[in-house]
């Protein structure tokens, strides 16, 4: 891996905060990703499932954890299956874990690391011990899975074969436990967030007019990958001109003109952990009278919802909070009558011409990371917070979007150093 090692701490703490929500005499599987494929022999990069890395630090494909924290025999607590090397596999793919280096990079003593092909053998000697099998899927409420997935089919297979078995969602447990973000994570997101930085200011010094979005997005992966990232933490939106107005622009192909602003919503990823950063900066350098008003707009917002991300407070009342501050800069700024908007239909209220999305989303080993709505907000949980207002008929879209992390005292702005004010983004442009 690019990322430097990862304490296995982290992996055995994460695995015991699990144990500790299961029923009595349960069984977990949980299932590496596929490789994708893309037409003929290729593939798509690598990605692990999120929630085998979050207990295992395992980044590599058909790999495979099972815990049973109440077996009889010790060493079928806890069960790691790893990819079996050989010769012909270093040489074309490359190293594959060893035993010994699974036993560092987890936690795990190599004596309870078998290879995949023995997982039937070793599975069938703990399976009938259990009352209830934990499965995992993917249960986010955004999710449009169109593809079987490797759960899909460990799930079918396992109904299959064992049909007279409790199952139980694992999904909701790694929900919770993923929100609240423990200590040995936190510097890890903080390293996408810092290489998002150096990326930030590095377009600061390349963005004029004439350059291409594609060389900008260029510019951006340079720096990503120069800092141990694999890359975006997801598809970047660069969006210049009109562009800025569509929400998931990622096509990146159009010549920046001087008058314009572009919308740079761009982070690194970093160990599977992300940045997500959005910033809206004029093409030429300078921003009009007009982008200035729309900017400052947006940055108020944002710093007023910012403060509202804090221990205690519920989703949906924090967005309806955050539109309510909205209209009122809306209104500022002409877009909405004061009168209308006293007369408007609360399910409907006017403000969604110009600001259309939420305003923050869980962040962590997913952008969108995964969390309970419905559950108060909580110290250790990291959210994004990113208002904009897009104008259509003006061509300008303006958004601004930082990461916090909820603290016992309030909330710390861990993009705090990624320059923001309208003045030092000119100051850095000229």
């Amino acid at each position: 891996m690019r990322y430097l090692p990862i304490d296995s701490q982290l992996f055995v703490q994460n695995r015991q905060r699990l144990v500790s929500l299961l029923k009595p005499k349960s069984l977990v599987v949980v299932n590496a990703n596929d490789i994708m494929p893309t037409n003929a022999d290729g593939t798509m990069a690598f990605r692990q499932n999120n929630d085998l890395f979050y207990l295992t630090g395992v980044d590599q494909e058909e790999t495979r954890l099972v815990l049973f924290p109440e077996h009889p025999d010790p060493k079928f607590r806890e069960v790691l299956f790893l990819r079996e090397t050989s010769e012909l596999i270093e040489i074309w793919e490359g190293h594959k874990l060893t035993k010994i280096e699974a036993e560092q990079v987890t936690g795990l003593p190599q004596k309870q690391v078998y290879w995949t092909h023995q997982f039937e053998q070793i599975f069938g000697q703990m399976v009938f011990e259990a009352e209830h099998i934990y499965l995992n899927t993917n249960e986010h409420t955004r999710a449009s899975v169109n593809v079987q997935t490797q759960d899909a089919r460990y799930i079918a297979q396992f109904r299959d074969q064992y049909p007279l078995h409790q199952l139980e969602r694992l999904a909701p447990l790694m929900h919770h436990l993923r929100a609240i973000k423990q200590p040995q994570e936190l510097p890890l997101i903080q390293t996408a967030i810092d290489t998002t930085d150096k990326m930030f200011r590095r377009l600061l010094g390349f963005i004029k007019p004439g350059v291409w979005e594609y060389e900008i997005e260029a510019e951006m992966m340079h720096e990503f990958l120069r800092n141990r990232s694999r890359g975006a933490a997801y598809t970047p939106i660069i969006a210049s001109g009109a562009n800025a107005c569509v929400l998931h622009y990622i096509e990146n192909s159009q010549q920046c003109q001087d008058g314009d602003v572009i919308l740079l919503d761009i982070g690194a990823e970093y160990a599977n952990y992300n940045a997500d950063m959005t910033r809206s900066v004029p093409v030429n350098g300078r921003f009009t009278a007009r982008q200035r008003a729309v900017y400052d707009a947006v940055l108020r917002v944002m710093k007023e919802a910012t403060q509202m991300l804090k221990t205690g407070n519920l989703w949906d009342e924090y967005h309806r909070e955050v539109g309510k501050v909205m209209e009122s800069e809306l209104i500022g700024l002409g877009l909405l009558d004061r009168t209308d908007v006293q007369n408007q239909n609360p399910d409907v209220p006017l403000y969604k011409k110009y600001f259309m999305h939420g305003t923050s989303h869980f962040l962590g080993l997913d952008v969108h990371d995964v969390g309970n709505k419905y559950r108060k907000m909580e110290p250790g949980m990291v959210f994004t917070v990113e208002p904009g207002i897009y104008i259509r008929e003006e061509k300008l879209g303006i958004r601004l979007e930082n990461n916090i992390l909820i603290t016992e005292s309030g909330n710390l702005d861990l993009m705090r150093n990624i320059p923001v004010e309208a003045e030092e983004i000119e100051e850095l442009m000229n």
